[in-house]
């Protein structure tokens, strides 16, 4: 693999890290399935795209694509907690509502940015030389922000009633937690961050398309999966890098398996990306349980 090509998987990781902290407050913090995901990544997406083609600052058009994703999660716990659509329902009903609303927002399938301003358009040189290692650079400060906030929130008062509702959500009813405020605030933040990585992947792409979220939830969950199977532990900071490890190494192994040349030569290509990618979710599905078989094995 070339170095243009490694760090381009490793930008693609980092993007995809934001989609898996996400992934991790909803279906690890709050134990709540969610498929807003594959709405919310080209909602921040598309935000984006129209802010910053109207004259709007890209840092500002970036946290507004975050800010509609938040919205997005907003109404599928609204669903759940006021409508009572159970939460597999509600999530995917604005699944299916965002694909509309993101069409509305663009106008069209698809929105150029090739000639707008990026986050990453201060620290380029003038030729664009360095544009292959600055922009996962930046988008790596992105990821540890957001790591370090999400361990510091989970270490709060709230935080921590956060967690105590998805362990038990009648135990923590019974403390005195409102379980319906902590799960809106918890479904918003989980899509926030997920909206937030749609805007910084339009931005590296030069453009928002309709189509870039399927499959987002997918890799979030492999990528959660293949962090704790990685490197577990109970600490959630450990939890928050794992989520992290796990979204990079997934999005390269998916770049040495397109690259490889063995697979090139049984027919595989960049139109097979996501049959490759529904075989890596399997094979991370799997590892807690190969991981226990040679556990297993070397007791024996």
């Amino acid at each position: 693999m070339s170095s243009i090509a490694l760090f381009g998987a490793l930008e693609s990781g980092l993007i995809y890290a934001l989609v898996a902290l996400g992934v991790l407050i909803s279906f690890r913090i709050l134990d709540f399935p969610d498929l807003t995901a594959d709405g919310s990544f080209p909602l921040g997406g598309a935000v984006f795209a129209v802010c910053v083609t109207h004259g709007i600052n890209p840092w500002l058009a970036t946290a507004l694509g975050g800010a509609a994703g938040a919205c997005a999660g907003l109404m599928t716990a609204w669903l759940h907690v006021s409508l009572k659509i159970m939460q597999l329902l509600a999530s995917i009903l604005v699944m299916v509502a965002l694909y509309s609303v993101n069409l509305r927002i663009m106008g069209a399938p698809n929105l150029p940015l090739l000639d707008q301003p990026s986050v990453f358009t201060p620290f380029f040189n003038a030729d664009f030389s360095n544009q292959y290692w600055v922009q996962p650079l930046v988008i790596f400060g992105f990821v540890l922000i957001a790591k370090l906030f999400l361990d510091w929130f989970f270490a709060t008062e709230i935080g921590l009633s956060m967690r105590a509702t998805g362990v038990n959500a009648r135990m923590a009813r019974a403390q005195g937690v409102n379980t319906a405020r902590i799960l809106l605030l918890g479904m918003a933040m989980s899509n926030a961050f997920i909206a937030m990585a749609g805007a910084l992947f339009v931005q590296t792409q030069g453009g928002a398309d309709i189509s870039i979220g399927i499959g987002t939830i997918v890799v979030g969950l492999a990528a959660v999966i293949i962090g704790e199977t990685l490197i577990p532990g109970k600490r959630f900071f450990v939890i928050t890098l794992a989520v992290i490890v796990g979204a990079v190494l997934y999005r390269a192994f998916i770049a040495l398996a397109l690259g490889s040349d063995t697979l090139q030569h049984i027919g595989f290509g960049p139109q097979d990306l996501n049959l490759v990618t529904a075989i890596l979710v399997v094979l991370a599905l799997r590892l807690p349980a190969i991981k226990s078989y040679f556990k297993r094995k070397l007791k024996a």
